[in-house]
């Protein structure tokens, strides 16, 4: 227990007994009420047992007095005292968390609930006989010997029927009642007892345990195959042939020496418990990894064959491939270490040896190879004995083992050393080592120095100290943007090669090319023959054309054309020339130069050069992305109108790609096309049946309708109903055998007997009652009347009329009287098929109006014909995991939460059922409700569940995913029911119909079996131990979805105060539970860990500690806010297939995903975010995958499992510099050689951010993890082994990218603080009076691209093409007017910004963090003072300072032409401006009503006049804001680096001073001397001078006004020039100013700045609030059609 908790004052006993009082009376409550939804939350004594105690079986025992309560109280007495007895020894003082409150609660119940109702004493003394006889009753009862006989049966046959499957969730319930009762018997008789009724009991206990198995494996915890309980029959899985051969297999110890096992009885021993005695594995670790070993050899042999016999064997050939992959990389690193394996050759490592190998790398997780040595000695004896390197001596001399304790701790405890001294991130990479050093260092040939046990006192364990620590190894990630230049160095060079085409980097590239390829093992390749070709051609054009501008006329011909209109655009766009020559004339005005202090800048060309090649790839990209994407076929069905056309093709395509050979498929949509053909026939018969018959399933429909239609008649009918079926057959029959069909019926009637017949059969397919008996007596009298005189010829029916067998029956009423209601299943199913094929195209005109839907058929639909692997059968698919991580968001939204009303009275419930009015609609007729509101819901716990999980499913919930997630479970299911049916159907004499028949799958033992043989979702819950302590929501909610999904697993990071030597440590566990028969968490796992986890970044960490919880060969990586979709979980079996198919020379590592952003809808913000993403992960990867340089970027990737986790995991963890974890999975995966490809036949839900604060936090998170990432050895590593043109890809995709947005911007100050040196210099003048014919050429061509690449031009791009490719033109070109109309440029402008700040701030100073950034359904309204926190120093301060530029440009500059020039010029910068200061409130909900901005004004008052302090948060007050701003200067590097930044005012303060009138233009220096910044340069330290120095200046600016020219223009203007330099520096130099006494000063005018800054931003939306029409106007822009219609307001939190 920690010190804090002990000094926490106890509660009052009687407080504490009256709250548990009143929990106790309302968890007792629900054992009374009717089954409901909340009866499954787990309410009850059971679930008020505190985690200190849950080791024991209290919580066991009160369950079972919670189930037996109502059937004996008194039983459920005698458990209750015994539980209590249990906790009171277990804690007598109760000093455990939650151990008081349970114990009072539970005496509460005791004397309450559970005595006797007339008051008399409870008589103790019989209490055993009392449970003894509860005990034979309770078995007899519920005929548990029955039930154990039963299973026997079904263990011998391995036959399993969906009842029994059904009924496994009860006979555990029963099981654990059974075992309760006999725990408290067998500690109530004592293991002594002197009574005859004892020793009769306790030889019947010892008894039952010896012989009856089901007490204890039905009831032993297990993940996926019950291991530990091998004749459980609760799963069908441990009975599967492929997985009883693997079982067999690790349980072969023939040939391992002998140990010592004391495991359970229920379990042969097996290789898994020898390694356990050897080197001491944790009992858990080996449990997970004996599961883990199984299930990856019995898949593995099952994608061979299914192994036979009574005793099957598992295949040697699944063996070597499981060893083979798993020890492939220790392979590698003993080749690159020139090491010997660990066995001699790979033939002479029998199975047995192989299987014990992999066991003992998934045991140890490939860290210590030396392992394996030590093994094989111990292999090669005959007795096994413990491993010397894992043995631990204790104080009092004895030993124990312990890999963890002897192993892993002291490499454990040293990363923990150096993980303290990264300061919490601040501190320099290069101070302290991170996971990458000490993963390398055991790629180097130095860590066999470590010895074996790793050596204490070994430099690599050193513990790092303040003088003497332990360096990093191979790489040093030192802040700079020099790292950029050397990862990517290629780039750099490539300009010169550029400027001289046969120079030296061109021959280098070249060079390295060839060199490459010709040194490559495939150097003879064809592809090594076409790239010489290639480049050998190229290099043919080009010293072709460069001869050719050696001939005069050539020349003079390449002059005209680049003046061109044609190549002028070439120009516009590729700007090197075009602003190389201006500078070029500008150098050569000697003149000009002797007269100016600075000298011009000469070229911009490498800055230039990288902008251009980013701009050609965006466009290049975008063009061969939809090229590429309409090849695969991208688009085809983008309507409903596409989806009708190609609707017929669709049984085909979804049989060839979704369903496996071996079944069949029958055509159901031709059958309306016939008729067609028929009604239009006016040839003979033979004609009309080939016209038919070209379509081989149109035959079959036809067919198959005749054939079924007579079949379903003479089964309905007897009598005279059944004579004239059978006589209107024949003569059918007889046509057409005759070939007179044509003369036999009228065809021009087929479509009405055809709407009479679909009449009948709709009738049909449903359940007989009375009413539907007569109106199929009715339905076969009209059929029977239009066949009869309409359809068939007129002397058929005239013989018809005259029969008087029908004509008596008609007459008196007993035609078709009688019928008998098809009841065969078979039968059945004919009716149902036969109304499918008459109403197909009638099914398919009804396509659901719910747009999301719409949207979800035609991709779906489109996916069908797209190029996809064809589906394996379950039982051979590749087995794989899900896997989640999750913290603190939201599980499921509560009662309050949906129905609280923000201040405009709306609710959350009331926005959703505006939003989504056809779905609410759906939801009240699935729960059988009309019209409700939220008071009805109260009434039924169970809707109010279900209402809260509908809410939850339209939002960014953890229960959407796992929803989503889990239909992959079910489709697998689905599939595999349908497989082993029809297999059944064939082999076992099972019907079709039973095939067809989908109904009770989810309940097949078998399919649930299959599925979880193959599929696994862990969601890894970092603190689900701790929100259980605490009682949080969330574990609640958590627990209710494991509840709802059987299979759902879920990892945490568990907690607890250990006492040790007198001293309190806390112990960590990595825990996996799972929901028991109960619905309360049943732990499976518990694996002890070294310390605390979390050393590095949060996210990474929760992922790494649980991925050993997963299965399979592949996981595929799923965000806590994305959703998945039924359709598209029936193709995952498709996509993994692409592991075994060829993309290249290497088999893929990753498979790319693609996705869909749900959130583009809530407002245009949201659609702008989700239009970008959706370009970005379609369009954008399709290009990279295709350049073989797509990353991993966080999305639903599916990962190769087996590959990454021997090779460093999927999830780098080191602090700050992997804060962007997800993208190194992909370096990872690229640097060991792993192949990353693209898929889009298959899609997965993703949620954004929909909020301007929410998008700029994200956007903020990336582009700092993507500054480190210029630090990192990945980069440079793969900057420096990529060819030159993936280098070149690699680089503008990733880094580049935020290079050229900061270059974007740094353009505007580049090209403003040049124009104003010339203005102030006076060079623009002279410049334009003496060449006048140079004008704004070149400064146009560079700031046009400029403008587009800043308002976001080129980056729509991509999603133009997107638009096109899957709309269609015209709803492309909408798509982006309306974008426009809602001012996307200024999103894009602002976003701009956004990442050059964070990405340059993470360069210069570090800081890269996750910010938090929301998932709420809407925008709130942001508070003034909340946006200018977030927004002032990245976006505000910078446009005052380009405002600045502009506004002396305007006062000094001279441009020809006047104002209208200067506009032209200047208007990218001003449109900035105007973007970084208004967008966030342009932006901001109701950001223009009257009301809120009053409130915003005193917000943002109090928050700007409040006193900081300790402990004040920077949102409360703006002296606390202000510090914290400035915390990311703390190095000497970061202050001289922000100094010289600062100095960058010095370019136009010189100018603005010689500019003023009291200079009368003298240039010297001097001038600095003479301005009003002298006189308060002073230092002071007393208040009262500091008033007399302000009164002084007063007086000194009045003298100077009133004896000199200084004007009052003068004043401000030297204002501007020097405030922002002195305020900068002081602010970079905080220590400095502090020591001095003038820190207090420097904040005041700090606020002052912040004021008449936001007092600017203020005063424009205070003016435009006073218009009503301009809210209105930004509500109808910023949401959508939905929202606007509603006039629905925004909800606050």
């Amino acid at each position: 227990m920690s010190a804090s908790s002990s000094r926490r004052r106890p509660p009052r006993p009687e407080r504490v007994m009256d709250n548990w009082e009143r929990l106790v009376r309302a968890a007792l409550k629900h054992q009374h009420r009717a089954p409901t939804a909340a009866a499954s939350l787990g309410i009850g004594l059971a679930s008020a047992v505190p985690p200190s105690l849950g080791k024991t079986n209290i919580e066991q025992i009160l369950q079972a007095a919670d189930d037996i309560e109502d059937e004996d109280p008194n039983v459920a007495r005698i458990l209750c005292e015994q539980a209590y007895t249990m906790a009171q020894n277990l804690d007598p003082s109760s000093d455990g968390r939650g151990v008081l409150q349970f114990k009072t609660g539970l005496a509460s119940v005791i004397k309450q609930k559970l005595a006797k109702k007339d008051g008399a004493a409870i008589d103790r003394q019989n209490d055993i006989q009392v449970l003894w006889n509860f005990y034979q009753e309770y078995k007899s009862r519920r005929r548990v010997d029955d039930m154990q006989r039963e299973q026997e049966r079904l263990r011998e046959s391995g036959t399993f029927s969906t009842e029994m499957g059904s009924r496994a969730v009860e006979m555990k319930k029963i099981y654990a009642t059974l075992r309760a009762l006999l725990d408290v018997l067998e500690i109530l008789v004592g293991k002594s007892p002197s009574d005859r009724l004892g020793r009769q009991i306790l030889d019947e206990i010892k008894r039952i345990k010896r012989s009856d198995a089901a007490l204890g494996g039905e009831l032993m915890p297990y993940n996926i195959v019950p291991l530990d309980a091998p004749s459980s029959v609760a799963n069908s899985i441990g009975f599967f042939p492929e997985v009883r051969a693997a079982t067999a297999a690790i349980q072969n110890c023939e040939d391992l020496p002998r140990f010592r096992y004391e495991g359970p009885q229920l379990r042969q021993k097996d290789i898994f418990d020898l390694l356990q005695y050897v080197f001491g594995f944790q009992e858990d670790n080996v449990r997970n990894q004996r599961e883990h070993v199984v299930l990856a050899l019995a898949n593995a042999q099952s994608r061979l064959s299914l192994p036979g016999g009574t005793e099957p064997k598992i295949d040697e050939r699944a063996v070597t491939e499981v060893f083979s992959k798993v020890l492939d990389n220790y392979i590698q690193w003993c080749r690159y270490l020139g090491k010997r394996v660990a066995w001699t050759s790979l033939e002479a490592v029998n199975k047995n040896r192989k299987i014990i190998l992999v066991a003992l790398y998934f045991l140890i997780w490939g860290e210590a190879a030396n392992m394996a040595k030590e093994l094989d000695g111990i292999l090669d004896s005959s007795e096994a004995e413990p491993a010397k390197s894992c043995i631990i001596i204790h104080d009092d001399s004895s030993t124990s083992t312990s890999y963890l304790e002897k192993i892993i701790t002291p490499i454990y405890q040293t990363m923990a050393a150096e993980a303290e001294n990264n300061n919490n991130g601040k501190a320099a990479h290069s101070a302290w080592r991170n996971y990458d050093d000490f993963n390398e260092y055991f790629w180097s040939r130095s860590c066999f120095d470590l010895g074996w046990p790793p050596a204490e006192g070994s430099k690599f364990l050193r513990k790092p100290a303040k003088r003497k620590r332990t360096g990093k190894t191979n790489f040093v990630e030192h802040r700079t943007f020099l790292h950029l230049f050397r990862s990517c160095l290629d780039v750099i060079l490539t300009f010169g090669a550029y400027k001289a085409a046969r120079g030296f980097a061109l021959s280098r590239l070249v060079i390295r090319k060839v060199l490459e390829e010709k040194n490559a093992r495939n150097s003879d390749s064809t592809y090594f023959r076409i790239y010489v070709l290639v480049l050998g051609g190229y290099a043919a054009v080009r010293l072709f054309f460069a001869l050719m501008a050696k001939i005069p006329a050539c020349h003079r011909l390449s002059n005209f054309s680049d003046g061109s209109q044609f190549f002028q655009f070439f120009k516009w766009i590729y700007q090197i020339r075009p602003l190389v020559e201006p500078t070029n004339v500008i150098v050569t005005l000697r003149n000009l130069r002797k007269q100016k202090c600075f000298d011009p800048p000469e070229s911009m060309g490498t800055s230039i050069y990288l902008m251009d090649i980013h701009i050609w790839y965006t466009l290049l990209s975008a063009l061969v992305g939809g090229v590429m994407g309409a090849r695969d076929r991208l688009g085809e069905i983008r309507s409903i109108e596409m989806l009708h056309k190609r609707f017929e093709s669709f049984p085909e395509a979804f049989a060839k790609n979704l369903s496996p050979r071996r079944i069949s498929n029958r055509p159901v949509a031709q059958i309306m096309l016939a008729n067609d053909y028929a009604i239009d026939c006016k040839d003979s018969q033979y004609e009309l049946w080939y016209r038919i018959s070209r379509d081989e399933y149109m035959a079959y429909a036809v067919k198959e309708c005749y054939y079924s239609t007579e079949r379903i008649l003479n089964s309905l009918v007897d009598g005279e109903g059944q004579r004239w079926v059978e006589r209107l057959f024949r003569d059918l029959n007889e046509s057409i055998a005759q070939g007179s069909l044509l003369v036999t019926i009228n065809l021009k009637k087929l479509q009405l007997v055809q709407s009479r017949l679909t009449g009948l059969t709709g009738l049909l397919i449903r359940d007989e009652t009375v009413d539907r008996a007569a109106g199929v007596t009715k339905a076969l009298r009209e059929l029977y009347e239009v066949v009869t005189h309409e359809f068939l010829a007129p002397n058929l029916r005239e013989q018809f009329d005259t029969w008087q067998l029908l004509l008596r029956a008609r007459n008196e009423g007993r035609l078709f009287s009688k019928i008998y209601w098809p009841k065969d299943p078979e039968m059945r199913e004919q009716v149902k098929r036969l109304h499918l094929l008459l109403t197909v195209k009638d099914s398919a005109a009804n396509i659901p109006k719910n747009l999301e839907a719409q949207r979800r058929l035609q991709f779906f639909t489109n996916s069908l014909f797209m190029d996809m692997p064809e589906a394996k059968p379950v039982s051979e698919m590749i087995p794989f995991s899900v896997f989640t991580p999750y913290y603190s968001e939201t599980v499921l939204y509560s009662m309050s939460e949906l129905c609280v009303e923000n201040e405009d009275g709306i609710s959350i419930l009331f926005y959703l059922q505006k939003i989504y009015p056809d779905e609410w609609a759906n939801f009240l007729e699935r729960i059988g409700r009309g019209e409700s509101s939220e008071e009805d819901f109260k009434d039924s716990p169970s809707d109010t569940l279900e209402l809260r999980f509908w809410v939850s499913y339209r939002g960014q919930t953890l229960a959407r995913t796992v929803r989503g997630m889990m239909y992959y479970r079910r489709a697998l299911m689905l599939q595999s029911y349908l497989e082993k049916r029809y297999l059944g159907g064939i082999e076992d004499g099972y019907s079709t119909a039973e095939y067809v028949d989908t109904q009770g799958y989810e309940l097949s033992p078998d399919a649930r079996a299959q599925a979880d043989l193959k599929f696994t979702y862990v969601v890894s819950c970092q603190i689900y131990g701790q929100q259980k302590q605490r009682k949080a929501p969330e574990a609640a909610d958590i627990a209710l979805l494991m509840q709802r999904n059987e299979a759902l697993r879920v990892a945490f990071i568990h907690e607890e105060d250990v006492t040790s030597d007198g001293r309190t440590i806390k112990e960590y566990h990595s825990k996996l539970v799972k929901a028991d028969v109960h619905g309360k968490d049943q732990e499976i796992y518990s694996i002890k860990l070294p310390g605390n986890p979390k050393l590095g970044e949060g996210k990474p960490e929760n992922q790494n500690h649980a991925i050993i919880f997963t299965r399979g060969d592949a996981i595929q990586t799923i965000d806590m806010n994305q959703d998945n979709y039924l359709e598209e979980a029936m193709k995952m079996r498709n996509l993994l297939e692409e592991f075994r198919g060829k993309h290249g020379i290497r088999p893929p590592t990753i498979l790319g995903v693609r996705e869909h952003v749900f959130t583009g809808s809530v407002s245009s913000l949201a659609s702008f975010m989700s239009n970008q993403e959706t370009s970005f992960v379609t369009l954008g990867q399709r290009v990279l995958a295709y350049l073989k340089v797509r990353m991993h970027y966080g999305h639903p990737d599916v990962f190769d499992r087996i590959f990454h986790i021997t090779r460093g995991g999927i999830s780098k963890a080191s602090r700050v510099i992997n804060i962007s974890e997800d993208i190194y999975a992909g370096f990872n995966s690229t640097l060991r050689q792993g192949n990353i490809t693209h898929h889009e036949y298959i899609q997965v839900g993703k949620g954004r951010d929909v909020g301007l604060n929410q998008i700029a936090l994200f956007e903020g998170k990336v582009a700092g993890g993507n500054g480190e990432q210029v630090l990192s050895r990945d980069v440079y590593r793969l900057g420096q082994l990529f060819d030159f043109f993936r280098m070149l890809t690699f680089f503008f995709t990733t880094v580049g990218y935020y290079v050229c947005t900061m270059m974007t911007v740094l353009t505007v100050y580049v090209f403003l603080y040049g124009r104003v040196y010339l203005a102030l210099s006076g060079l623009d003048y002279e410049i334009s009076r003496q060449f006048r014919f140079l004008g704004n050429t070149a400064l146009d061509a560079a700031l046009n691209a400029q403008f587009l690449v800043q308002i976001g031009i080129f980056t729509a791009v991509p999603m133009i093409m997107g638009f096109i490719l899957e709309l269609g033109l015209l709803k492309a070109i909408f798509s982006f007017i309306t974008m426009q109309l809602q001012f996307c440029s200024v999103f894009f402008t602002f976003s701009l910004g956004t990442r050059t700040h964070y990405f340059g701030r993470t360069i210069l100073h570090g800081g890269a963090k996750y910010h938090a950034t929301g998932r709420g359904f809407v925008v709130r309204h942001i508070k003034f003072a909340e946006n200018y926190r977030l927004y002032s120093r990245s976006h505000f301060v910078k446009a005052l300072e380009v405002a600045l530029l502009l506004i002396v440009y305007i006062a000094y500059g001279f441009t020809k032409g006047g104002a209208s020039s200067f506009i032209l010029i200047t208007i990218s910068s001003w449109f900035l401006v105007v973007s970084w200061l208004f967008a966030p409130y342009i932006f901001n909900p109701s950001g223009f009503e009257w009301q809120k901005t009053v409130e915003d004004f005193d917000d943002w008052t109090n928050w700007l006049l409040y006193k900081g302090g300790v402990g004040v948060k920077g949102e409360n007050s703006w002296e606390s804001w202000w510090d914290e701003e400035q915390a990311h200067i703390q190095t000497l590097r970061g202050r001289i680096l922000e100094t010289i930044l600062s100095l960058r005012f010095l370019i136009f303060q010189y100018g603005i001073v010689y500019k003023l009138k009291i200079t009368s233009h003298n240039t010297s220096l001097a001038l600095f001397t003479a301005t009003p910044k002298k006189s308060t340069a002073l230092p002071t330290f007393i208040r009262f001078l500091q008033g007399l120095l302000a009164i002084g200046m007063i007086a000194g600016i009045a003298l100077l006004i009133a004896l000199t020219e200084f004007t009052i223009a003068d004043l401000f203007a030297s204002a501007l020039a020097f405030v922002a330099t002195g305020w900068c520096l002081a602010v970079t130099w905080k220590w400095l100013v502090k020591a001095v006494g003038l820190w207090d000063s420097v904040r005041e005018i700090a606020r002052m700045y912040d004021a008449g800054m936001g007092a600017l931003i203020f005063v424009p939306i205070v003016f435009f609030s006073w218009f009503p029409f301009v809210s209105t106007f930004q509500s109808r822009f910023l949401f959508n059609q939905a929202f606007s219609r509603v006039n629905l307001t925004i909800l606050d939190p």
